[in-house]
């Protein structure tokens, strides 16, 4: 066969998922293409968490106790508003509740406010357990279990639990900016297609340019899809997609890896410049389409399921699962973050964060979140992370594509 036809086929084949539904789009199969070994980015906390759950092993966190009994807890209620208001000690009580006249500023109300918790007749035994391990009395408490996930030895939270017996005032805020509940919900209002605004944004034009460079076998994106505009107008809108030659979800970012290796030889793997770069460059080709996602395979539909059961699942030092902060505590402050449901949080991604002047993708962001609530992360090929983008998709669906967009 000679180059030329086999250079036709090649380009057939990468036109299939657009013209042509039936034909499968080449990938590379087999391997990994997340860079390895996976390393943590070298700025993020170094910690790890090896005996606490991971999305990938959802064993390992050790079960809840019976309840301690305790008569009486004597303690230091001084050193206990200490404890409980230090943000280095697991970002401290105050994250999610108001706890009296001497709150600080931005408390959160994930948690009910403590003000008068001391008039409320529980006992000193109720006090202990409740801070030592919530799920002794509410298996799907979205408070940590402070004790006996090792954020406070027992005479540390005697002197929490002193503390809490001495709260029996209503708050008072110095502004209506302390309070979270007269605090205005953040609202998304920038320009997000204006690079001055958005450094987002500037990632398009390279990305473009990645699309016609060619790779080490010659070939490039733009020999099989001349027309990328009208070729991907909707593409990134309806991924990931249930892919059964891996038998696994496929997002955008992981495709283009797979896709890129097959076609064009080049190496762009996930989380690298030129793998978001084309990310970002074809979400921005699809923004302003419809988010639609594909579980008519029964195998679709099983892995959307199984990322419904990763959004609800307990992980980390935390034993926090997504489903806690985006559906049990959202629309609340955790602090001075507004918490929000999962509808909204995928429509612009890949996004700028300029908390981190970083782009990220959403496989980055699943990260992220982990090693938050204390839990080791997974590479972004991971399966685990695929499902659990699937669901969030569908969570998202029927929202129009804005991306790359920016956000704090």
């Amino acid at each position: 066969m000679t180059f030329f036809a086999r250079a036709f086929g090649v380009a057939l084949l990468l036109a299939a998922p657009i013209a042509m539904a039936q034909q499968p789009a080449p990938l590379q199969l087999e391997g990994s293409v997340s860079p390895q070994p996976w390393q943590r980015y070298g700025d993020w906390n170094k910690a790890r968490w090896d005996s606490y759950n991971t999305l990938a092993n959802r064993a390992l966190t050790p079960l809840k106790g019976n309840e301690i009994e305790i008569k009486e807890v004597k303690g230091d209620p001084a050193a206990g508003q200490k404890l409980a208001f230090d943000r280095n000690r697991g970002g401290g009580c105050l994250a999610c509740h108001i706890m009296g006249p001497k709150t600080l500023e931005l408390p959160g109300n994930v948690g009910p406010d403590l003000s008068e918790i001391g008039n409320a007749g529980r006992t000193d035994q109720w006090f202990f357990n409740y801070v030592f391990d919530p799920r002794v009395y509410n298996p799907q408490s979205v408070m940590p279990p402070w004790g006996k996930h090792g954020f406070y030895n027992e005479a540390e939270i005697r002197d929490i639990v002193s503390f809490l017996k001495t709260l029996k005032t209503p708050a008072k805020f110095a502004e209506a900016l302390d309070d979270p509940a007269k605090r205005a919900k953040p609202v998304e209002n920038r320009d997000a297609t204006d690079p001055f605004v958005n450094p987002a944004m500037d990632r398009v034009d390279p990305g473009a340019a990645l699309f016609k460079t060619p790779g080490p076998n010659g070939q490039a994106c733009i020999a099989c899809h001349a027309d990328p505009k009208t070729a991907f107008k909707q593409w990134a809108a309806e991924m990931p997609k249930w892919e059964p030659r891996l038998k696994k979800v496929l997002g955008a970012e992981e495709f283009i890896a797979r896709h890129a290796k097959a076609t064009t030889g080049a190496d762009v793997l996930m989380e690298t410049q030129g793998n978001i770069d084309l990310s970002i460059y074809l979400h921005n080709l699809a923004s302003g389409s419809t988010i639609k996602v594909d579980l008519s395979a029964p195998d679709a539909q099983a892995a959307y399921e199984r990322g419904v059961a990763l959004s609800q699942a307990k992980i980390g030092q935390f034993n926090l699962a997504c489903t806690d902060c985006h559906q049990q505590a959202a629309n609340k402050w955790i602090r001075g973050q507004w918490l929000g449901d999962p509808k909204g949080q995928y429509d612009h991604f890949p996004v700028w964060r300029t908390s981190r002047n970083e782009n990220w993708d959403i496989r980055k962001r699943f990260q992220w979140c982990n090693v938050q609530v204390r839990a080791n992360e997974l590479p972004p090929d991971a399966v685990e992370y695929g499902e659990l983008e699937l669901y969030l998709r569908k969570a998202n669906e029927g929202l129009t594509l804005s991306s790359p967009n920016i956000r704090h």
